[in-house]
């Protein structure tokens, strides 16, 4: 029996449903039921009908899952499995602000930790942060923890006071300009794809800015034939499933998310036999964290 066949067995045997993420391997996005990035994969989380929700993602993802299925079982391939930049703001910060700003809006990028999310008003991902910033009443916003998607969103909601975090996402963060500029050289036709959470120098000199799903919708939709993809190296495997003619570049120093590269076939087999890596969050931090999460879809829809 191969690895994708005791899969699949375990699966039906303990009525389990898999959810990966665009940056999770190549084989683990083609054994999964549902593929997406971490707001469609929110929105799948609810409402499924299997017992058991296996994560291929990082650790806030598996969490976020848990807080708004608890009646279900979650469990992570890996629990070293993180995001750095879900650590990267604080609650005393958080209080310390809404003492100085009236009318301040906290709003929280799903990629954190459900102790972020529970002093936030509304959560948001990089799909729908500026949709959902231009809907809320407030003032002032305080964005955390991810300091590019913040000002992403800010300069297209010049009405709004954005207090910033200095959080960021490692893999993003570290994109080389030099090495794009580079691609474009060498590749001159080909359109620069790339994702918020990368610094502004990136951002300003793409052709499009957007989510992974968009970024993946953008590539299928141009009539272009060749692209140079901003962000975690993971997103190739779906971007030449759907457009198999077209052509895309990375940088020479691939972006990678080795957190999300943890994950592995033999690790899911593992964890649908035994029941490990199961996800816990107590009903209080639950009940704190699910009303920013909960704000979220409702103004999402």
């Amino acid at each position: 029996m191969t690895i994708i066949e005791k899969i699949q067995r375990l699966k039906k045997e303990k009525n389990a449903v898999i959810l990966a993420h665009y940056y999770v391997r190549p084989e683990v996005q083609e054994i999964a039921d549902y593929i997406g990035d971490s707001f469609f994969l929110s929105k799948a989380a609810v409402g499924l009908k299997a017992q058991t929700i296996v994560f291929c993602g990082v650790s806030f993802m598996g969490e976020s899952a848990k807080i708004l299925n608890p009646e279900k079982t979650v469990l992570m391939p890996d629990l070293a499995a993180d995001c750095p930049m879900a650590h990267m703001a604080d609650a005393q910060t958080v209080k310390k602000l809404r003492d100085s700003y009236e009318d301040l809006a906290v709003v929280c990028y799903i990629n954190s930790t459900a102790e972020l999310k529970r002093c936030s008003d509304v959560c948001v991902t990089s799909a729908n942060a500026v949709k959902i910033v231009k809907a809320l009443p407030n003032k002032n916003i305080y964005f955390i923890p991810d300091k590019n998607l913040a000002h992403f969103a800010a300069d297209q909601i010049p009405e709004k006071n954005f207090i910033f975090n200095e959080g960021y996402c490692p893999v993003h963060e570290r994109m080389q300009l030099a090495e794009i500029k580079r691609a474009k050289e060498e590749h001159p036709q080909a359109e620069v794809l790339t994702h918020p959470e990368c610094p502004d120098t990136v951002r300003n000199m793409s052709d499009y800015i957007g989510s992974t799903s968009g970024i993946i919708a953008y590539a299928a939709k141009s009539a272009g034939q060749e692209f140079i993809i901003c962000t975690e190296n993971g997103v190739r495997y779906e971007l030449e499933k759907q457009n198999p003619g077209k052509h895309f570049y990375f940088t020479e120093t691939e972006p990678v998310c080795q957190g999300m590269k943890l994950i592995t076939l033999e690790k899911i087999a593992h964890v649908l036999e035994t029941g490990e890596n199961e996800v816990h969050v107590s009903e209080e931090l639950r009940m704190e964290s699910i009303k920013p999460l909960q704000n979220m879809l409702k103004l999402s829809e």
